[in-house]
C-alpha cells in the first residue's frame, strides 16, 4: 500500500562542491538534518564518493539514519585529473558545462523519490557555485545557498570588489602582507593582507579565480528576481 506522501518528512538534497573541506562541512550539516528526522540525500561526485568509501567508514557512520542516502554525479573530469587546489577552475568549468545539465536531469527525474520517500522539497547547495541554486529555482524547488566558510570569511569575500576599487587588491609576493586592510567594515583594525586567501595574491584584478569567487559570492545575495537583498 502506498503511503500518502503529504505525510512524509521533507526531503532535503545536500550538494557540496566536491573538495574535502566543503564535503566535510556539508556532511555534518546532512547529519544534523538526519537527526531532525528529515529525509536527506547527499549528492557527491563519483570521484569523491569512491575516495570516501576507500578511506572512511562513511556508510557505517550514516547507516543509523534510515532517511539518509548517498547519490553521485559526474564532475565531468577524467579519472586521472588530480583535482588539486591550483586547478580548481578546471573543476568549476567542467561542472558548469557537464554537471549542470546532469543535475537538472536528476532533479526532474523520479530517481530521488519513491513510495516511501517524497521528491526533493529543498536543495541546500554549496554557495561557491551558483548553478545548483539556479537549476532548483528554474524547476521550482526551494533552495538555500550554504557557505562552508565562517561568517567573517564570507563577509571578507563579499567585500572583495570594494578592496579592488580601493586599490588594496590584488597584491603580489610580500608586498602588502602586513598592511592593514581597511575596506572590510568591522575588521579595519586587525585584518592584514596575509590573512586573505592566496587567490588575492595575483597581478591582475581580472584574474579568473579572483573574479569567479567575487561572482559566486555576490550571486548568493540575490533574490529570485536577481536583485541584491
Amino acid at each position: 500500500m502506498q503511503m500518502d506522501q503529504r505525510l512524509l518528512p521533507a526531503h532535503v538534497l545536500v550538494f557540496p562542491l566536491p573538495v574535502q573541506g566543503h564535503v566535510n562541512s556539508m556532511l555534518k550539516l546532512a547529519e544534523l538534518l538526519s537527526l531532525a528526522g528529515l529525509h536527506v540525500t547527499f549528492l557527491n561526485s563519483d570521484y569523491n564518493h569512491r575516495r570516501l568509501l576507500q578511506y572512511t567508514d562513511i556508510h557505517a557512520r550514516f547507516s543509523r539514519y534510515p532517511g539518509f542516502r548517498f547519490e553521485t554525479i559526474s564532475d565531468g573530469l577524467p579519472p586521472d585529473n588530480p583535482r588539486s587546489g591550483d586547478r580548481l577552475m578546471e573543476m568549476f568549468d567542467s561542472m558548469t558545462a557537464i554537471t549542470k545539465p546532469l543535475f537538472r536531469e536528476l532533479l526532474i527525474s523520479s530517481r530521488l523519490g519513491s513510495d516511501s520517500r517524497p521528491p526533493v522539497t529543498c536543495l541546500i547547495g554549496d554557495g561557491i557555485f551558483s548553478f545548483a541554486i539556479e537549476v532548483a529555482k528554474e524547476i521550482g524547488i526551494m533552495s538555500i545557498a550554504f557557505r562552508t566558510i565562517s561568517a567573517c570569511s564570507f563577509w571578507t569575500y563579499f567585500c572583495i570588489p570594494e578592496l579592488i576599487e580601493a586599490g588594496e587588491l590584488p597584491f603580489t609576493g610580500n608586498e602588502g602582507m602586513d598592511r592593514l586592510v581597511t575596506c572590510v567594515p568591522g575588521t579595519e583594525g586587525f585584518l592584514r593582507g596575509r590573512d586573505l586567501p592566496s587567490f588575492c595574491r595575483v597581478d591582475d584584478p581580472a584574474d579568473p579565480t579572483l573574479q569567479f569567487v567575487v561572482l559566486q559570492t555576490r550571486s548568493t545575495d540575490l533574490d529570485e528576481h536577481g536583485r541584491q537583498s
